[in-house]
């Protein structure tokens, strides 16, 4: 069955979609008895506003974007992303908006996407997650005037507003809790190279290294539990055995210490762990992991209310949540001297 349209009206009404539209929006331009009339004609026919024409003509946005650059299978298992989705939809459901969630794997693509959005009027604003060193879609995003917020920063974001926290601090407040339990070998394993976040913990923990007088090693993963896995294996099998790792998510925090038992090696006796945001994994996880926590779905929840106000032309600054901190939990302990 068709869709009624306004043209469906006016022609039934034998007015103009001009007079059609003022009627249905309550503008001045008709007389009473017509948008009666009109009123009456849109019911019988069962005419629906458009939603996202509707955000056009009065400013009030009905509809958000967020395109998410990652492989749907490390998504589907990664705590934080679901955490702030949840802080969004909590946000936006009370404001009676939705969100148009998009997956891709290709950065052209996602760029793409952006385009089309616009493009369609399919939405009145984009959320923008895992910041890139170098990032396309500032660029793209400054040129099509789409409101746009991003998570993470704050540098690298252009002139869009941004909703961040300090990941250097928290990795030099990790740094410091490892070194002051006596341990010299500290091996991170990190998340993708090309993320921002990722270089900035990475440039942090370099130089809380060489601050503290202890050896720092960087590894490279995808975020999942079998990369988490692998990457742990590498490290206590290489030469120089860390005596602590840290992980950039909980999943491969929870893969690392299974694979370190597996190999024989106690944690915390042999092996001290910090595990990255603090789910629910880390309390399900024998022992219960060492975090740095924070409130991501307030995360959430503060990036909604920034793009909300920025769609309907607000002045919206960058803001800085509250301090992660290391939850200290049974998985890092003194570092045992016949390991170093």
């Amino acid at each position: 069955m068709k869709r009624p349209t306004i043209d469906d009206i006016a022609r039934r009404a034998g007015v103009s979609k001009g007079a059609v539209s003022f009627a249905l929006n309550g503008r001045p331009g008709v007389s009473s008895e017509t948008r009666r009339r009109i009123q009456a004609i849109a019911a019988e026919l069962g005419w629906q506003p458009n939603s996202l024409a509707r955000a056009l003509f009065d400013g009030r946005p009905d509809v958000l974007g967020l395109v998410v650059d990652r492989p749907a299978r490390t998504l589907g298992l990664e705590p934080f992303f679901m955490q702030l989705i949840s802080g969004i939809e909590a946000t936006l459901s009370a404001a009676s908006v939705g969100l148009l969630l998009q997956m891709t794997e290709d950065p052209e693509q996602e760029i793409a996407i952006y385009r089309k959005w616009w493009a369609q009027h399919r939405v009145a604003g984009v959320f923008v997650v895992d910041l890139r060193a170098e990032d396309a879609r500032i660029a793209v995003l400054e040129e099509l005037k789409l409101p746009a917020v991003v998570i993470g920063g704050p540098e690298g974001t252009g002139r869009l507003p941004t909703v961040w926290s300090d990941d250097a601090g928290a990795i030099g407040v990790v740094m410091e809790h490892l070194a002051g339990l006596g341990h010299r070998r500290i091996a991170r394993v990190a998340g993708r190279e090309e993320l921002r976040h990722t270089r900035v913990r990475t440039d942090a923990m370099r130089e809380a290294a060489a601050r503290l007088g202890v050896a720092a090693a960087t590894v490279y993963a995808d975020y999942s539990g079998e990369s988490g896995e692998r990457a742990t294996l590498d490290l206590l099998r290489g030469p120089g055995r860390p005596t602590a790792i840290v992980y950039d998510n909980d999943v491969m925090a929870v893969a690392g210490t299974a694979a370190a038992r597996e190999a024989g090696i106690s944690v915390p006796t042999e092996l001290s762990v910090v595990a990255w945001d603090d789910s629910a994994l880390c309390l399900l996880a024998r022992p219960h992991l060492t975090a740095v926590s924070r409130d991501i779905a307030a995360f959430g929840a503060q990036a909604a209310r920034s793009l909300l106000n920025l769609v309907q032309g607000r002045e919206v600054a960058d803001s800085r949540q509250a301090e992660p901190r290391l939850v200290d939990r049974g998985s890092t302990a003194p570092c045992d001297e016949s390991v170093q």
